[in-house]
């Protein structure tokens, strides 16, 4: 199997181009079935509609499932489209179970469903068992395509056992090891096999501490689960133990990047607006709700000016350092915001810890207030020559970075109390939230000194 740098495969696409333009199906075939699944991946989905309909009659449903499971969901609907219908059938009938799912949840019921009449009954019905459990449960994204063997087994039987069935199996590092119940009893892992005696029984060989799925789960936590214990994989079992199917590594890697993709539409307030794919009009609808909130939010901001004109027409230098209150006031907020989400996802943050977090986050920007305060204080005596404008706006920042850091870390440990995604708590908002009470600290600071001014 050859994998490929960037040239490399600018070249093969050429030669196998010239093969599919040309009808030479065996010199297509010779050289795009050696090249790594990826690579066949990211060669396919740069042809063009033509050669890809040439390309699929070049190669069988069960070499085409392959690079169908591994396409994001839009192009998989673009070249579903473009397959006849026994052939897609076909395909979908040799694809893994979990990657049949993720495609029929995306399309219409209508026609998931005629995909399922055509398809083969016995895999049909395992798909169908999985579109039964509730979205991003781990029952949703497991696959049925295990190896499970008997306790009563002996090594020689399971490593003949796995000679027909591991072509077909998802993963093979792993063999469950169940009772006449079909119960999750132990696990043996493949080196285990191989290293013991062919008339061991596996009972001797299995270990039964065996960490375990419950099939409604939450998809994030079987993926933090796996990501504990380094696994490969990880066997999902029902309320009696009953061993269903299992997740594996790379089904959590795809699920981990849709939940920090999620978390970061949430955090920057652009939810559902990241994927470049979306059109201008789509990604505007979806981003300008928060968009409206956080300007209304402004009018707050500048009615927290307003109130202080009096301040502001008698001593107009401080308008200069109005911009510099309120990105500072955003910055540390926005700091210690992405610190409390991040400690909340990778759950870092002790249980009680929620006043250990916020006096750690008020200690930090106190100190980076002190620093910021001497450096300001300094630069405007410099400039301006007034130590008491220095003072009041070194102050200022001073009390807007213990301030703003307390307030960054508070509102998503609090969102997280009320087991809402704390990641809802956007960086804008804090933004602009730090804005106003940088603002009213600042003003009422001068206000109650301007008569030194």
């Amino acid at each position: 199997m050859v994998k490929l740098d960037k040239k490399k495969r600018e070249q093969y696409k050429k030669i196998m181009l010239d093969a599919l333009h040309a009808g030479k199906k065996e010199e297509f075939r010779n050289t795009f079935l050696e090249l790594h699944p990826s690579d066949q991946l990211d060669i396919f989905i740069k042809l063009g509609r033509d050669a890809r309909k040439r390309g699929y009659s070049y190669l069988r449903p069960e070499e085409f499932a392959d690079i169908f499971g591994g396409l994001n969901v839009r192009n998989q609907k673009l070249f579903f489209l473009e397959l006849d219908e026994d052939y897609s059938v076909s395909m979908f009938n040799q694809m893994f179970t979990d990657d049949v799912v993720n495609f029929l949840t995306e399309i219409n019921s209508e026609r998931s469903e005629k995909i399922l009449h055509h398809m083969d009954k016995d895999k049909a019905q395992k798909v169908r068992g999985l579109l039964s459990y509730a979205p991003e449960t781990a029952g949703a994204i497991m696959t049925k395509e295990l190896i499970s063997i008997s306790s009563a087994d002996i090594v020689s039987n399971v490593l003949e056992k796995l000679r027909t069935d591991a072509p077909n199996a998802e993963i093979i590092y792993y063999l469950y090891v169940v009772n006449e119940a079909e119960k999750l009893v132990g696990v043996v892992s493949l080196r285990d096999l191989i290293i013991a005696s062919p008339e061991e029984p596996i009972e001797n060989i299995m270990s039964t501490r065996v960490i375990s799925i419950a099939d409604h789960m939450d998809q994030e936590d079987v993926g933090k689960l796996i990501k504990k214990y380094d696994f490969l994989a990880a066997p999902v079992v029902s309320e009696e133990n009953r061993l269903l199917g299992i997740v594996t590594f790379d089904d959590i890697m795809d699920i981990l990047e849709e939940e920090v993709t999620e978390d970061f539409g949430e955090i920057s307030a652009t939810k559902g607006a990241t994927d470049l794919t979306l059109s201008p009009f789509t990604a505007a609808k979806k981003r300008a709700p928060w968009i409206i909130i956080l300007m209304f939010f402004g009018l707050v901001t500048g009615g927290v000016i307003g109130q202080f004109e009096e301040t502001l027409e008698s001593v107009v230098v401080l308008a200069v350092f109005i911009p510099m209150i309120m990105g500072s006031a955003g910055n540390i907020g926005t700091q210690s915001l992405a610190v409390a989400v991040r400690g909340l996802a990778l759950e870092t943050i002790e249980e009680g810890g929620f006043w250990k977090m916020i006096r750690r986050e008020f200690s930090t920007g106190f100190m980076i207030g002190v620093i910021c305060m001497i450096l300001i204080t300094v630069m405007i005596t410099l400039i301006y020559g007034n130590w008491m404008l220095a003072l009041i706006v070194g102050f200022s920042i001073l009390c807007t970075f213990g301030i703003s850091a307390v307030i960054g870390s508070t509102i998503p440990l609090l969102i997280n109390k009320l087991n809402l995604d704390p990641a809802i708590a956007s960086g804008p908002f804090i933004t602009t939230v730090n804005d106003i009470v940088g603002l009213l600290i600042y003003f009422s600071i001068a206000t109650s000194l301007m008569a030194y001014l």
